[in-house]
């Protein structure tokens, strides 16, 4: 069994501001993303860390990230951490495996999510609507269906709680029209790119959300890319239109939660040692099916 790191404590970097999974400290220049072994669910920080979760997150990203390199460029400085500045070096057993040093870049509060298949918030929207963020879909699809054509649907970060859901003319309100249009192509041509790479591995990605910065005029990928935390990833051979899907994420999580008689505030319930093991299996699992490599 690994140490669980569930938070960090470099009190002599500072700067330190913690995020539901990320903890990002500011070294001035650039930033430090270190991806903790915390789970979130129903917008709550659990207090049971999943093993080696940080680390599948930070190494799937990273896959992505290169995969995606010749349609947009990216943050990352360095993820060895034994190349890390001189600051960092006692911190590089922890940093290793779960960290990036990025750049500093104006983060565009817009978050860029594409689907492919009709699912989650976008599933109770269509059965309301026919609409998906005000975008305009076919008659008789069922959950879970797939799309004609992915289609972005951007959010906005809330204050509190959930990303809000918004249109394309919302976001272009709050960004301008020609970052929109760059983030909504962008999105669109990795999210394609990802499909069909997923795709040759028996993979669905049913939908997934991206975050943009801006360096000196440049849009560039920020955050995660890909990953169980941010996407959601199917089995080709379980797929069957009409019915929720089996995930590879945290639904194990969901569904253990959905048991108890607790109203999905603060403070969370500890996860049983079998349900957090199931979990982490989860995540090593899709890393290695879509990187073909034993995590």
């Amino acid at each position: 069994m690994t140490d669980i790191v569930r938070e960090t404590n470099f009190a002599d970097l500072g700067g330190l501001k913690r995020g539901k999974v990320r903890d990002v400290y500011d070294l001035g220049d650039k930033l430090l993303i270190v991806a903790t072994d915390r789970l979130s669910a129903f917008d709550v920080v659990l207090p049971t860390g999943i093993e080696d979760k940080g680390k599948v997150l930070t190494r799937l990203s990273l896959f992505w990230f290169r995969q995606m390199k010749d349609i947009v460029a990216n943050h990352i400085i360095e993820t060895d951490a034994a190349k890390y500045p001189e600051a960092l070096k006692n911190y590089a057993p922890v940093l290793q495996d779960r960290s990036m040093l990025v750049k500093k870049a104006k983060v565009l509060p817009v978050e860029c999510v594409v689907r492919g298949y009709l699912a989650g918030s976008g599933w109770n929207e269509y059965r309301k609507s026919q609409t998906v963020c005000g975008i305009r879909l076919p008659d008789g699809l069922m959950e879970s269906s797939k799309l004609e054509r992915p289609v972005f649907t951007p959010s906005t970060k809330a204050e509190e709680g959930h990303d809000l859901n918004i249109s394309y003319e919302e976001a272009a309100g709050i960004i301008g029209e020609e970052y929109a249009a760059k983030l909504r192509d962008t999105s669109i041509a990795i999210y394609e790119k990802a499909r069909d790479i997923a795709q040759e591995r028996g993979i669905i990605v049913a939908d997934t959300k991206f975050e943009f910065g801006v360096i000196d005029g440049e849009v560039i990928l920020v955050d995660e890319v890909l990953t169980p935390d941010s996407s959601r990833f199917w089995s080709m051979k379980d797929y069957q239109p009409g019915k929720s899907q089996d995930s590879y994420d945290k639904q194990i999580v969901r569904d253990y939660l959905n048991t108890l008689d607790w109203g999905k505030t603060y403070p969370g319930p500890e996860l049983p040692p079998e349900v957090a093991k199931k979990t982490s299996e989860r995540y090593k699992e899709i890393y290695t099916i879509l990187t073909g490599e034993e995590f």
